[in-house]
């Protein structure tokens, strides 16, 4: 039996209030992409207007005989809507929209009487075996209305009367129907959306070289703009991971069926995030915890900005080329300059019970930036005698004593893990530094 990729998925708080953003000026050390999470999902959405060019990148390992899918989608697709993308486009897109880790110095406090303080808004049919298959189809209420070979993917085009037909016609050729798909199809026939069918040509495959499945791109023109996930969870072991790039020239992207929630953000932690590695740990036991938070049925908001610069920057923005390649259709600047494109990363952990329906989305005029953005900054190590260093020995106690709390709150860590790592002792005073005589023979 082929195993099926369904619908977008198998492709696969505490708040605190922070003013406008001034500018951010930070030293980038490390960011939280994608590849931090299992059953993770990747889509670009390109929309303006009615048009729309969708890039699905799965997650999908094992042999490439055993991959297909299954996408409903809003119109029929000829085969020159279809195209097969670049993975390392999506990869780039992720890379520069994910949350980041920055850091700063404390200065001399006696050099500067003042510290400095941020702010941050921020997928070959012989021809007589195609009749067969066309008549089998028919007689069970499903056409065939193209089908198509593009690079190392064939392709057919679906419609269908009901639901029962359809799904025996996926049984007949080889696509593992789970329990309960039926209803999920009899909704998307209601809406009268067709289906794309997707299967890798093994032949083609070879012949272009490629030893990994490339993402599928699909453009058309519908006043739907939503992202089909529920197929993706019929057959899900789990919770589903889903991230959402959305390229459009108005403004920030957000769910009208869902809420959509900013992460928390721009705020201190204990230095050894960094200095022990530990930022990917963090970001995952924090996205849990504001999951469990918002009972499972939010859409978090990552990232939102204007693709034309970042700050600081995870990665180099994306060139006028690797836009077009995305789909970016639009240019603003006849060839020019960059076009106009404002970013949106959505990040929704997903599941029947919490998201029965599909994700809908609008474009907003909201062009306010934002960033999951996570600072951690080294004190000042120096010698100072000044009567400022004073003050600022006593702020820097109290600052560190915030850090590990808000981390604690964030993540659900044991306050006195986090306090022995931060090199806090239960009562408040900071330990001293062991002598490196003090750490030869320690066990």
């Amino acid at each position: 039996m082929k195993r099926t990729m369904f619908g977008v998925a198998l492709l696969s708080m505490v708040a605190w209030q922070t003013p406008a953003v001034l500018g951010f000026c930070g030293f980038y050390v490390a960011k939280a992409d994608t590849k931090l999470f299992n059953k993770a999902s990747q889509v670009v959405l390109v929309r303006d207007g009615d048009r729309t060019v969708m890039t699905m990148a799965n997650d999908f390992k094992g042999e490439a005989k055993e991959f297909a899918m299954v996408i409903p989608v809003p119109t029929f697709l000829k085969r020159e809507q279809i195209h097969v993308g670049e993975k390392s486009l999506v990869d780039h897109l992720d890379a520069y929209s994910a949350p980041r880790l920055v850091e700063y110095f404390d200065s001399n406090p006696c050099e500067m009487r003042r510290m400095y303080e941020m702010s941050a808004a921020a997928p070959a049919m012989m021809r007589g075996q195609a009749m067969d298959a066309a008549n089998r189809a028919k007689s069970l209420g499903v056409t065939i209305e193209a089908q198509y070979t593009v690079g190392e993917y064939d392709i057919l085009i679906l419609s269908a009367l009901q639901s029962s037909g359809l799904e025996t016609w996926l049984r007949d050729n080889g696509y593992r129907i789970p329990p309960g798909a039926s209803e999920v199809l009899a909704s998307y026939l209601k809406q009268n959306m067709r289906f794309f069918v997707a299967k890798v040509n093994l032949a083609e495959q070879a012949k272009l070289g490629f030893s990994y499945l490339r993402p599928l791109q699909v453009a058309y023109e519908s006043p739907k703009f939503m992202l089909p996930i529920r197929l993706g969870m019929v057959n899900a072991n789990g919770p589903q991971e889903l991230f959402v790039y959305a390229l459009t020239r108005k403004g920030r992207v957000e769910t009208t069926n869902y809420r959509t929630t900013r992460l928390p953000s721009d705020m201190e932690l204990p230095v050894y995030l960094k200095a022990q590695g530990e930022f990917a740990s963090f970001y995952k036991a924090m996205f849990a915890r504001q999951v469990e938070k918002e009972d499972g049925r939010t859409v978090f908001l990552e990232y939102a900005w204007d693709m034309r610069w970042c700050d600081p920057c995870a990665s180099d923005p994306l060139s006028t080329d690797e836009l077009r390649q995305l789909g970016v259709f639009w240019d603003d600047g006849a060839g020019r300059q960059a076009p106009n494109v404002f970013i949106t990363r959505l990040h929704v952990r997903y599941d029947n019970a919490h998201f029965p329906e599909d994700l809908v989305f609008q474009e907003t005029a909201d062009r306010a930036n934002f960033q999951g953005r996570y600072v951690v900054r080294h004190p000042w190590t120096g010698d100072a005698s000044c009567s400022e260093a004073g003050e600022y020995r006593t702020a820097l106690q109290q600052r560190r004593e915030q850090e590990v709390g808000r981390l604690a709150s964030l993540t659900g860590w044991s306050l006195a893990d986090i306090r022995r790592k931060a090199g806090l002792s239960l009562n408040g005073l900071a330990q001293p530094a062991a002598q490196w005589w003090e750490r030869l023979w320690k066990k």
